[in-house]
């Protein structure tokens, strides 16, 4: 049976996941490859345009294909709590000392699609949208987007429309709007990125790096949600973390026990 595109990226991506082609060493050229797997020159085409469109390897002009150079991921650990300092709640350690790298957009649109039922709104309502792209305060380097959906009948004629929401930002303008005490869920998936997601967090033109998303909710203690925040970060570089508790079905026996104490 003759080999398949996808069995020869197979097995270049083992070679490359094994260490045997590093980041930034050539792959044999087209022909060589030819010959190595016994493959036509469209077969071997099509198996090196699968290893970019995952992002392991990219066309350099004059170079060849070189397998890329990845960044080391970073954990963000979800402890599953909000956090306080002098500026305000905030969710996440790793990116506490990320800051605004430009003014927050403020405008007033229509509810995503996606995002409407989860905001308990209808299709097609208005809503507030406050965009924010964060980062290093050091390096200037974008680390994530961050944009806030409000409803409009909530945020229509407030300080939550403004530019500047004053000291604390939204949550603490909300509590102040008689919603204390504030609840958070939250939960994480993936997605491509839209030429504008890609612009504006630097992510690599040649390769499909798709995005990490945090959709966070909040809400009222009766339930009723306030905002939806939806950020958005390199799952190249970000990994999502947590720690994991022992449930009481999960108790460990008494021998278990002396083993541990010893």
């Amino acid at each position: 049976m003759p080999v398949s595109y996808r069995d020869i990226a197979a097995d270049l991506r083992k070679q490359i996941s094994e260490g045997r082609y590093m980041p930034g060493d050539k792959l044999p050229m087209l022909t060589e490859l030819q010959a190595q797997y016994g493959a036509g020159y469209q077969t071997v085409r099509s198996a090196i345009a699968l290893l970019e469109q995952e992002g392991l390897v990219v066309a350099v002009r004059r170079r060849g294909t070189i397998v890329r150079e990845r960044p080391e991921k970073k954990r963000i650990t979800r402890s599953r709590q909000v956090f306080r300092d002098e500026i305000g709640y905030y969710f996440d350690p790793t990116a506490q000392p990320w800051t605004a790298l430009e003014p927050p957009t403020v405008r007033w649109g229509i509810v995503p699609v996606d995002l409407a039922a989860l905001m308990r709104l209808s299709a097609g309502a208005e809503v507030l949208v406050r965009d924010r792209v964060m980062g290093d305060p050091e390096s200037r380097k974008p680390k994530q987007l961050a944009t806030s959906y409000l409803p409009a009948d909530l945020a229509r004629g407030t300080q939550l429309a403004e530019a500047d929401t004053g000291p604390g930002g939204i949550y603490d303008r909300l509590e102040e709007m008689g919603h204390r005490p504030l609840r958070w869920s939250e939960g994480v998936s993936a997605r491509m990125p839209s030429p504008e997601e890609a612009e504006a967090l630097n992510l690599p033109a040649d390769v499909g790096v798709p995005l990490l998303r945090v959709v966070r909710l909040t809400m009222a203690p009766s339930g009723e949600v306030l905002e939806l925040n939806d950020t958005r970060m390199s799952a190249e570089e970000f990994e999502i973390g947590y720690s994991i508790r022992r449930h009481s079905s999960a108790r460990l026996s008494d021998v278990d026990d002396d083993e541990d104490e010893h």
